[in-house]
């Protein structure tokens, strides 16, 4: 296999939201794919993304290009790592991708798939078809990533917002770790915890007792705006 003469690079973004699974209706990670409409892999579903320009703030193209394909401007932003296998995106230059994952609410992301483009779609995370390049393994990476962010790190308020009831976050935990979570255990870790606090007020428009919400404790700390990490 020859090897490419030159190197390019580019900047690729996997980008969940939490919605509704089609059949059980259960809370589940999507992302957007976007139908590719040129050689390599015509017609295969990709990662929003596009080459870096010589002038390009890594994290700055990353959102340009999330802006561009889905008109999503995402409250997380992180770099996630770079591929560049030799011959990733084969009779072409090589080509390494800097890849950043990216978090955003439901509500954005329902208006996002009712207003792009028809070459972009949302899939269920774990049910991909056969991406192009080597975009399957990037997406099984970043979900790792984020199962794995989430035990320690404040990241739920970017899939939800600022304040949540305890069933709000525990149907986080739940949909992105993929298996159901004692409600009473949940609770009690939490409270115990000394990560979430009331905010004083309760849910509006709730029927009979309505649920309180919570926040964050030193919400300062909460990673909900777009950052660059070093992977």
């Amino acid at each position: 296999m020859a090897t490419p003469d030159s190197v390019t690079l580019a900047v690729s973004t996997v980008i969940f939201a939490l919605r509704p699974h089609s059949e059980s209706g259960l809370m589940t990670l999507w992302l957007p794919l976007v139908r590719r409409i040129r050689e390599p892999h015509e017609g295969q579903w990709a990662l929003p993304g596009g080459p870096l320009g010589a002038a390009d703030d890594l994290a700055r193209s990353a959102e340009r290009n999330l802006e561009a394909t889905t008109g999503l401007t995402p409250r997380y932003l992180e770099q996630l790592y770079a591929f560049g296998a030799v011959n990733r995106s084969p009779g072409h230059d090589r080509v390494v991708s800097i890849v950043y994952w990216a978090l955003v609410r439901a509500d954005e992301a329902d208006r996002t798939a009712e207003a792009t483009a028809t070459n972009v779609e949302w899939f269920v995370a774990d049910e991909l078809p056969t991406l192009a390049f080597d975009h399957n393994e990037i997406v099984e990476y970043a979900l790792w990533r984020l199962r794995t962010k989430l035990e320690y790190s404040r990241i739920a308020p970017a899939l939800i917002g600022e304040t949540f009831t305890l069933a709000q976050l525990r149907e986080v935990h739940e949909a992105v770790l993929r298996r159901p979570l004692d409600p009473a255990n949940f609770r009690r870790q939490l409270k115990a915890s000394g990560e979430i606090e009331p905010t004083g007020e309760r849910v509006q428009g709730a029927k009979n007792r309505p649920p309180r919400l919570y926040r964050f404790t030193n919400p300062g700390t909460t990673s909900t705006q777009p950052r660059q990490e070093n992977s």
